[in-house]
């Protein structure tokens, strides 16, 4: 599915941007004329001056009329400078329209290739045997908890024989304990030798029964 939000290549730079870029430019070199203007004017008064100063009254005339007719066309850049920065504006929020129009379109178009893929059908299926599982999971636990409780063993009881179990050496043995035999129940240990004492126990024959039968 990772091609389904892939983005279209589409060229870096637009129409758009260059109609921009041409904007900035000639409102640029509006701004550096405007510049040169002013700093003209300044140098004219200044000149106007002297001239007045030095009964040159024509020529000064005539740097007045020079200054008049830059003012005016300072005043026209003026004009052109704004109309200049609201169509900028105007086409910068026009690319951030195309951009959200653009990320809206291809949204659409992975919702519709998703929605493709996943089915109702599909859907239902999936809940369905979900539900069941979830069931048999119930009837499995309702199983176990009745064997439990069959078998009469307390919470307690099972904990201690978890822990016996935890108890067992490593061969995974439980070691038997013992019985415990109580001491006036053991026999006396015999102080004689095995073959001494059996001969003692063994019980000793008449002599005359021997001669009796010897006789016969």
């Amino acid at each position: 599915m990772g091609h389904l939000f892939s983005k279209k290549k589409r060229s870096s730079v637009t129409e758009q941007d260059r109609a921009v870029l041409q904007l900035k430019t000639t409102r640029d070199k509006i701004r550096q004329y405007q510049k040169r203007s002013e700093a003209l004017l300044e140098k004219d008064r200044e000149l106007a001056k002297k001239l007045l100063l030095a009964h040159k009254k024509e020529r000064a005339k005539l740097l007045l009329r020079k200054k008049r007719f830059i003012e005016d066309q300072l005043q026209r850049t003026d004009g052109q400078l704004e109309n200049i920065e609201r169509m900028i504006q105007d086409l910068e929020f026009a690319q951030i329209e195309i951009k959200v129009v653009d990320s809206l379109r291809d949204g659409n178009e992975a919702l519709k290739e998703v929605n493709k893929l996943l089915s109702i059908d599909d859907i239902e299926r999936i809940l369905e045997e979900t539900k069941e599982g979830a069931e048999k999971q119930e009837e499995i636990s309702a199983l176990l908890c009745g064997f439990a409780a069959a078998t009469g063993l307390t919470e307690d009881e099972l904990d201690a024989e978890l822990d016996a179990l935890l108890q067992q050496d490593s061969s995974g043995d439980k070691i038997p304990e013992l019985p415990s035999v109580p001491e006036e129940q053991l026999p006396d240990v015999p102080q004689e030798e095995p073959s001494a004492a059996a001969a003692k126990s063994r019980p000793q024959k008449s002599p005359q029964k021997r001669t009796a039968v010897e006789a016969s």
